[in-house]
């Protein structure tokens, strides 16, 4: 179960990569009316318009594979911790009070007593 986890980890980060490498290498829409008044970008390798639409589809697959990735890992980490046990965190004990003044935390502290009561006098 630990090698399926890690293995769809590494999709999902070469995926995530991926996807970030692509959206920085496209161009905005703004760039589209320069290329109309010849600024080289027709002799491209992909013609005029075949870089956008490459791009933008390799971009969908890639945020295609990150969800399915995304899904995958929430599903393994909830199954795999269903079968290490059937314990939630609600069903653990409440830890213990601490102390209101916080000197037992601290190791080799004196314990703390709370003044007695001064005596009534009538």
């Amino acid at each position: 179960m630990q090698v399926m986890m890690n293995l769809v980890l590494v999709v999902q980060l070469l995926s995530a990569l991926a996807m970030i490498g692509l959206v920085l290498v496209q161009q905005g829409k703004g760039a589209d009316m320069g290329a109309s008044f010849g600024s080289g970008a027709s002799g491209s390798l992909f013609g005029a318009t075949g870089s956008a639409n490459f791009l933008s589809r390799s971009t969908a697959v890639c945020a295609t594979l990150f969800f399915a990735c995304t899904l995958a890992l929430a599903y393994l980490s909830n199954h795999r911790a269903g079968a290490a046990g059937a314990e939630t965190v609600l069903d653990r004990a409440a830890p213990a009070a601490v102390a209101a003044s916080g000197a037992a935390a601290i190791p080799g502290a004196a314990p703390v007593i709370a003044p007695a009561a001064p005596a009534a006098s009538n």
